[in-house]
């Protein structure tokens, strides 16, 4: 199996079904690139999105060793539920996987002229950016 070099594209993306698509593609020993990530969107209510990330991200300020820790930047972010779609990130094949992936917020100036793929999919009515997601918690 010869590895490829794919680029997303992840502008108006939902932040789920980009993780699943990304993490499958790395699973398949495919070097994933994903540009925008600050631009992907949440699905669902705007104030229950700000209140699950706050609520996260308030666990892990008690103790150094306990609590799930979410970073504040959207590139992080994308790159923790890429993590997520993983059957394990900690070794074997899902460690070898989420080395392949690489997450930017805008698009470098060596990926401007290679040829970004866009995932096609249905908006949906409640939304919110990522990066209006990472200025509020």
């Amino acid at each position: 199996m010869k590895s490829q070099e794919i680029i997303i594209d992840a502008e108006g993306t939902i932040l789920g079904r980009l993780a699943s698509f990304a993490a499958k593609k790395a699973l398949e020993g495919n070097q994933v690139i994903i540009v925008n990530a600050d631009k992907v969107i949440i699905s669902g209510g705007r104030a229950r999105t700000i209140n699950r990330y706050s609520e996260i991200r308030r666990k892990g300020r008690s103790h150094s060793l306990k609590g799930p820790k979410v970073d504040k930047s959207p590139f992080k972010l994308v790159k923790r539920a890429i993590r997520g779609m993983m059957p394990n990130h900690r070794w074997g094949i899902g460690k070898e996987a989420i080395e392949k992936v690489i997450v930017y917020n805008n698009i470098p100036e060596e990926l401007k002229k290679k040829s970004l793929i866009k995932i096609p999919q249905q908006r949906k009515l409640k939304f919110m950016p990522l990066d209006e997601l990472a200025k509020q918690i």
